[in-house]
């Protein structure tokens, strides 16, 4: 962070939240958030959604639940389409997003506005499984069409493979602030400033329980490996981890002064 006066007072501090998973998840994000957003002064609270029902989607319900808890913006993935209520909310005013890469047609928006910031939601296509428009040439053409750009420029990466993230990391280095990948629900140790000031993570990780497999279950994630049969994964229980990284952002310049992580643990009650 900036020690001195005049660069505290250009920085935004960004929070950037990885996969909440279940209600264990969402409990952690309650009851940790707010303390956090005072003990930084955040100025912005950005968090990935897409599993927060149940560990499959995102409930209407459950996304004004987030916004209650401190969460400003919620991002998302491939399970955004696992609860079908949530459709007409991705049309509405609420701050959700889902990628910007799914064809015209598709519910919701992939990029958001608010203020100097414009978060970005982008799914990968490697190992995902799914026919998409390429992410990259889907980045390049909302930047090219932009009349104005904001100088804060946050990219939500939402996929599976290392390599395309750390490959978007450094496409789009110095024209965004900051990719951060989601999605494997596991962090990573490689929060770095590339060369053109922008901040990457290759995955911040989840919000959810422990002791578990990426959030689920191990007895059940274990009988699929072992059987190769495809069964119902449901969200553990326990105590919860709380992965995040904090974003410092120049404001005039859109450049990443810092990346961190940001992880907290809450005890089982």
């Amino acid at each position: 962070m900036p020690s001195s006066g005049e660069g505290r007072q250009t920085s935004m501090l960004i929070l950037v939240i990885g996969d909440i998973i279940g209600k264990p998840g969402r409990r952690a994000v309650e009851r940790l958030l707010l303390d956090l957003r005072k003990l930084y002064g955040l100025n912005m609270v950005i968090a990935n959604g897409e599993n927060a029902a149940g560990g499959f989607g995102l409930t209407p319900s459950i996304a004004q639940e987030l916004l209650s808890s401190g969460v400003d913006i919620i991002t998302s993935g491939n399970h955004i389409w696992a609860q079908r209520e949530i459709y007409p909310i991705l049309n509405s005013d609420l701050p959700l997003l889902r990628p910007l890469n799914y064809p015209p047609g598709a519910p919701g928006r992939g990029h958001l506005v608010r203020g100097p910031v414009m978060v970005v939601n982008l799914l990968g296509r490697t190992f995902l499984g799914v026919s998409l428009d390429c992410p990259f040439q889907a980045m390049d053409r909302l930047l090219a069409g932009l009349v104005t750009k904001p100088p804060v420029i946050i990219v939500d990466f939402h996929a599976e493979a290392t390599s395309e993230k750390a490959a978007m990391g450094w496409y789009l280095d110095g024209r965004v602030s900051a990719v951060v990948g989601t999605h494997t629900h596991v962090g990573t140790v490689d929060t770095r400033i590339l060369p053109g000031g922008t901040a990457f993570v290759s995955d911040i990780g989840m919000v959810g329980p422990a002791d578990a497999v990426i959030g689920f279950h191990t007895e059940e994630v274990l009988q699929r490996f072992l059987s190769g049969m495809p069964n119902r994964l449901t969200v553990s229980e326990g105590r919860a981890v709380f992965n995040s990284v904090l974003l410092d952002i120049d404001k005039k310049t859109g450049r990443a002064q810092s990346i961190q992580r940001l992880d907290r643990e809450l005890a089982e009650e």
